[in-house]
């Protein structure tokens, strides 16, 4: 999912509750009833806009550890569980908060050592935030190559001056895993992963604004920030290819979450369909309406279908163009989604946390974590294995 991207104010996702929760539940097809269920105890009494006691709370239960079977990667059928019962109960800058530590930010620290280790752990117990810091202040968010943060290497030491902006946590964050340019050539082999406390003398955050209320979005700025040796995490020269495997995984949270919002938001507009009055029936009983409304529901079908096989799988890694294609599909499908609902509730879909600002707010799906302009092109060069063959 997203590392951060500006949007308007941000807005409560209103969970679900008697038939609209059926509902969603019937729309989704499967329930996962032992996840969702021991995640939605582990949330009982908590505040949905606390993000700082969200994330604890999973820690506590066990549920953020429970997402790795494997120690690295998120099982993807826990990962749809906790994003839906996240979607249900929280605002969507709370399940933003969660979405990019658990599907990035963790695995990326799999498998390290000294700090970054003890971070992870710190992740995987709730005591410890981690913004996932990438996107530069210095240039576009897609193009990596070109950002101009920078590392010096000395003697056991590094020294970190650059910014970042639009950074989801950066606010609320006990440290930032930043990637940074430790070489001059523009090559995919010039970049590494440090990992830096915010209280580090020479960090600076700025705050985004209100964008994503519980997301802690916001910009970082790094002056001269002295570091250790022990602050690079993993090999320097390998901070994009890694990042690069992980976005697979970013992006397939993205379309599972998606998934779960546009489920949620179905559900509620067919009651409100059902019970709007509308001459001598209701709203539902006109032919036009169910006509747009059953549109949204082959969509969202659509993503469905494309999720299966990530979700009948023990591994959260799709291939690189599966990713790209599940990144469009929800951008594409939340939009359709959320863009109709508001047509069809009208003026009521402006009341606070309506429809119409989680329409605002859902624009990040084809924004972060990779647009749909450059999603588009990275599929076009997948064009001979994608069209294939039918079997």
């Amino acid at each position: 999912m997203p590392e951060s991207t500006p949007a308007p104010t941000a807005t409560p996702a209103a969970a679900p509750a008697g038939r609209h929760a059926g509902a969603a539940a019937a729309l989704a097809g499967t329930d996962r009833a032992g996840d969702r269920a021991g995640i939605r105890a582990a949330l009982a009494g908590v505040d949905p806009a606390d993000p700082r006691a969200v994330w604890r709370a999973l820690g506590v239960a066990g549920i953020t550890a429970g997402l790795y079977p494997d120690g690295a990667q998120p099982h993807p059928g826990r990962l749809a569980a906790l994003l839906t019962e996240l979607d249900a109960r929280c605002p969507l800058g709370v399940t933003l908060s969660v979405c990019v530590q658990v599907a990035t930010v963790a695995p990326l620290l799999a498998g390290t050592e000294g700090p970054a280790e003890r971070a992870r752990r710190g992740m995987l117990r709730g005591e410890t935030v981690v913004a996932l810091a990438v996107t530069d202040a210095a240039g576009s968010g897609s193009d990596l190559l070109d950002a101009t943060t920078r590392v010096k290497f000395g003697a056991g030491t590094a020294t970190l001056d650059g910014g970042k902006d639009w950074i989801t946590n950066a606010t609320s964050c006990d440290a930032a895993l930043v990637l940074a340019r430790h070489r001059e050539s523009r090559h995919f082999t010039s970049f590494c992963w440090l990992l830096v406390p915010a209280a580090a003398p020479g960090v600076s955050t700025e705050s985004a604004g209100r964008a994503f209320a519980g997301a802690g979005v916001g910009h970082l700025r790094f002056a001269g920030v002295a570091l250790d040796g022990d602050a690079v995490v993993g090999r320097p020269g390998r901070a994009l290819a890694a990042f690069a495997r992980q976005a697979g995984v970013e992006r397939l949270a993205g379309a599972l979450w998606a998934r779960a919002m546009c489920h949620r938001l179905l559900a509620g507009l067919l009651d409100w369909l059902r019970r709007r009055p509308a001459a001598e029936g209701t709203l539902w009983d006109r032919p036009a309406i169910r006509e747009r409304y059953a549109r949204c529901l082959v969509a969202v079908r659509q993503l469905d279908a494309l999720c299966a096989s990530s979700l009948a799988s023990p591994h959260a890694v799709p291939a690189a163009a599966t990713g790209m294609v599940l990144k469009v599909a929800a951008a594409e499908t939340v939009d359709r989604v959320t863009t109709e609902a508001v047509r069809l509730r009208g003026a009521d879909a402006f009341r606070d946390g309506g429809e119409s600002q989680v329409r605002a707010e859902a624009a990040m799906f084809g924004i972060a974590g990779g647009a749909t302009g450059a999603m588009l092109a990275g599929i076009a060069d997948h064009a001979d294995e994608l069209v294939g063959d039918v079997s």
